[in-house]
């Protein structure tokens, strides 16, 4: 039985005190905890970029930039596991998310020399960083391949790429300018290999507005380098700009003929000529083949020489062999060429509607080459530069040459040649040489010896006695003139002598007038003897 009296002890209820100590890092890791979370949040993708060397890459130093504003930031550098190139790791930021697509450009900016001109100069100072550039792709991608060179194009410009086509790619390199009219309007951005491996695509971009120039009928041709021509008018030299004298450039236009096609595509595709008379001659039209056969040394005369019709340029050489003749035993030269007949313009035309055939027809074509060979048309290698020796082919008319057989109806067609005006000089030159070494030269040498020694001795001989006795004489005969001039002096008597002799002699003179005038008159004197009548007394007629 329970005491009452016992007293029960009380019941205490525990109380959980939390001190102020601890509210403070309670804080701080609700600050951290917030900063991790709103850093993730603010955090972008991480890609990975490999480039071939580490040049100007820093982690956590190296920045990403887009139009130079921040975006990433290289967090680390590490050597490939093949050793052949650098991946470096880039945190970029929420904002970037779209530079992490598969079509995006990474490079590092520095200081580089190029066919653009002198770019990074900036990056002297404040150090290299990683250039970007958006893709247009929806497929997201983390790992890319670094450019070793900015891109011509970047940030989004707007214009259009077309291909050109050419032989090789001469000076041109990426950056090269492209000018219209005189104006840069856009440049070279990369260029490759045909896949033959026989010429060069060329891709370049027009800038827009410019883009609208480029039409179906454009033509490009090489503009660099200094263009020297010396013609009737003197000397000329055209270049585009100092640039394209240095580093190469290309320019376009349209020839005179066109009639305005429409705005070319992008994309589209280009030849490439050497220059703009190339680019902007009339069309070529179809070609024909000739062959020449020449019996001359052709020495200047090489692959890409012009080929004139009546001084009209409308072909090509094409290729220089050497033959052999088994019959002449010779070595002939065989030049073959490409014409083109429509770049003779209303003269073709004409010589197409005088054709009874379609121009198709070879044997046409060959009938009506033959008509011309009957009428003097001969191939024939002249001087195109006396400096330099180079020839060129000249197909003209010479009526005075001899005919010869003609075959209409074989392909390619045998041009008939004439030898040149320089080598039929070089002809009459070794005939007048061959007369002169049949002349007996030493025979007349020896004569001439003698001669020459003749004479020698005449003059030795005359000088040595003649001329002294010519003085003698010359002395004698001047003294004697002295003496006469003294002997007819006013008052010599040798004068007043010699005066009335001169007139007794005129009165003589008067006589004999007079006997002869009478004997004139009466010739029966001369045997009847003088008249004794009075008339007859006086001679006086």
């Amino acid at each position: 039985m329970q005491d009452d009296n016992v007293e029960t002890a009380p019941i205490k209820s525990r109380r959980w005190n939390v001190s102020l100590v601890w509210i403070v890092p309670v804080v701080a890791i609700l600050v951290g905890a917030s900063l991790v979370v709103r850093n993730w949040m603010q955090e972008g993708p991480t890609i990975t970029i490999t480039f071939r060397t580490g040049d100007g890459l820093t982690a956590h130093k190296t920045q990403v930039k887009y139009r130079n504003v921040l975006i990433g930031e290289v967090t680390a550098v590490e050597l490939a596991k093949d050793k052949k190139s650098v991946s470096a790791k880039v945190q970029l930021s929420k904002e970037a998310e779209t530079f992490a697509r598969s079509d995006s450009t990474f490079w590092v900016v520095k200081p580089r020399i190029g066919a653009g001109g002198v770019t990074g100069l900036d990056t002297l100072l404040s150090g290299s960083f990683i250039g970007a550039d958006a893709g247009q792709s929806s497929e997201v991608k983390d790992t890319f391949k670094g450019l070793e060179s900015p891109p011509p194009v970047t940030y989004g410009e707007s214009g259009k790429r077309f291909t050109l086509y050419a032989k090789d790619l001469g000076s041109l390199d990426i950056g090269s300018p492209i000018y219209y009219r005189k104006i840069p309007v856009g440049q070279v951005i990369s260029y490759a290999l045909d896949k033959d491996g026989k010429g060069v695509n060329i891709e370049i971009f027009v800038d827009a507005p410019n883009d609208g120039f480029v039409t179906a009928d454009t033509r490009f041709w090489n503009a660099s380098g200094i263009d020297v021509d010396v013609g009737a008018n003197g000397l000329k030299v055209n270049t585009e700009s100092l640039s394209s004298m240095l580093i190469g450039g290309l320019a376009f236009g349209e020839p005179e003929t066109s009639t305005g096609d429409a705005v070319a595509t992008e994309g589209a595709r280009f030849d490439l000529f050497a220059d703009s008379q190339a680019a902007l001659a009339p069309p070529n039209g179809k070609s024909q083949t000739i062959v020449m056969r020449f019996d001359q040394a052709m020495r200047g005369l090489s692959v890409g020489a012009p080929v004139e019709f009546m001084g009209v340029d409308f072909g090509r050489v094409t290729s220089v062999q050497l033959d052999f003749d088994p019959v002449k035993r010779s070595f002939p030269v065989m030049v073959e060429a490409v014409i083109y007949p429509e770049r003779m313009g209303p003269a073709h035309a004409k010589m197409i509607s005088a054709m009874d055939h379609a121009p198709e027809d070879q044997r046409a074509v060959g009938e009506l080459i033959a008509i011309f060979v009957k009428h003097g048309l001969r191939a024939q290698a002249r001087s195109g530069n006396l400096l330099t020796g180079q020839l060129y082919v000249s197909l003209d008319f010479y009526p005075n040459v001899k005919e010869v057989p003609f075959d209409p109806g074989k392909y390619p067609i045998m041009m008939p040649t004439t030898p040149g005006s320089l080598e039929k000089v070089q002809e009459q030159f070794q005939a007048l040489v061959d007369k002169f070494s049949k002349l007996p030269v030493d025979k007349i040498a020896n004569n001439l010896d003698a001669s020459l020694n003749a004479l020698h001795k005449s003059i030795n001989q005359f000088n040595d006695k003649t001329l002294p006795n010519i003085d003698n004489t010359l002395t004698k005969m001047t003294a004697t003139v002295q003496i006469a001039n003294q002997a007819l002096s006013e008052d010599s008597p040798q004068r007043e002598q010699l005066k009335e002799s001169l007139d007794e002699i005129q009165r003589v003179s008067r006589s004999l007038r007079d006997l002869s005038d009478y004997l004139g008159r009466h010739p029966e004197s001369l045997i009847r003897g003088r008249p004794k009548s009075k008339e007859a007394t006086s001679l006086e007629p």
